[in-house]
């Protein structure tokens, strides 16, 4: 599992080097197909061919990955048929994204070469020449990223995001077949679809918070079996925290509250939820209380020293917790700094 989430960071953090999209792509699942290993360039048995393979990631491939990857095995699990012909797959794009994250230790040009070097004294042909040939596509690809039109949308809105996925879309059909773009973004693509389609639905102005959820529910169905573990969760923390804000916002009664989150997360859920809610709310009448009598007090006409001794003891008379007067600091900072206080919905 451990491995498994590390992947799924991996990939969000792939995305927002690509595409910009903070907060957007939040992960992604872990596909694994089973299919052969590349053969390492080598006329030995099998267990020779792997022990060559670790030789040169200890040696000849020392002087091409960066200083910060000096204590890693080069990530690439190359993947190929019974003809050794390349098998494209985010395996491959795993691959190339290992020698790109080299930059700004290196030049571009020097990862370029570097990841050529890697693939003639690692494999042979036709393997070699087919992954050398999509590297270099692959990374015109990536330049090409930056030259895309910024939409013109509402950068909060679904409708934007929908623009930057088609953008996308479009510039790989420029570099790639389709079999290619499938292999190297097809999980990907199935998952930034996924989340523009949650956006679409949470900003349906017609739709109520109960149909909403019910969408969201219905949508999350179509999902295969071995996402669903990992978004679950995920999802509904987020979906909670927009339809209880949504619900707050427009003066929904707590029926309609309560059925949504029963709805989403179940009745125990639920239940554990209006409980925080109390608790929040006893909170924030608790400060709101203290920082008007505070106000009062510094405004009346008691000396400095008469005035922070009463503030102490109004503190001591409300707060009697200290984990609950060290939390007040915070509240207090900011009330002091004119912000807005950081109450939870």
């Amino acid at each position: 599992m451990q491995q498994h989430q590390k992947k799924i960071t991996g990939l969000i953090a792939a995305i927002i080097c690509i595409l910009s999209l903070s907060l957007f792509f939040w992960l992604r699942p872990d596909v694994t197909q089973d299919i052969p290993t590349a053969t390492p360039t080598s006329t030995q048995d099998n267990a020779t061919s792997t022990e060559a393979t670790s030789a040169m990631d200890a040696n000849s491939a020392h002087s091409l990955v960066s200083n910060s990857q000096k204590d890693t095995q080069i990530n690439c699990q190359i993947r190929t048929d019974a003809s050794n012909r390349l098998i494209v797959n985010e395996q491959t794009k795993d691959c190339f994204e290992y020698f790109i994250t080299q930059y700004g230790e290196k030049t571009i040009e020097q990862i370029k070469a570097d990841f050529l070097t890697y693939t003639k004294e690692s494999y042979k042909d036709p393997v070699m020449s087919q992954l050398s040939d999509l590297w270099t596509r692959y990374m015109q690809y990536r330049e090409q990223l930056g030259n895309l039109q910024v939409p013109t949308a509402d950068k909060e809105s679904a409708k934007y995001y929908q623009q930057i996925v088609n953008n996308t879309q479009n510039l790989r059909k420029k570099f790639f077949s389709d079999y290619e773009i499938q292999g190297l973004f097809g999980t990907q693509d199935t998952y930034d679809q996924y989340t523009v389609d949650r956006m679409q639905i949470l900003e349906d102005k017609i739709l109520s918070a109960i149909e909403k959820t019910n969408k969201l529910q219905a949508l999350f169905e179509k999902l295969p079996e071995d996402w669903k573990e990992n978004l679950k969760q995920l999802n509904q923390l987020e979906d909670l925290r927009k339809l209880t804000a949504e619900i707050k916002a427009r003066g929904g009664s707590a029926d309609e509250l309560r059925q949504m989150r029963t709805n989403l997360v179940g009745p125990e859920a639920t239940q554990r939820l209006e409980t925080l809610d109390v608790q929040r709310n006893d909170w924030k009448g608790k400060v709101t209380q203290y920082l008007a009598e505070r106000d009062n007090i510094m405004k009346s006409n008691m000396s400095d020293s008469a005035k922070q001794s009463a503030v102490n003891q109004l503190k001591l008379q409300q707060f009697s917790n200290q984990q609950e007067q060290i939390r007040l600091q915070t509240f207090e900072t900011i009330y002091d700094q004119g912000g807005k206080l950081p109450f939870a919905n």
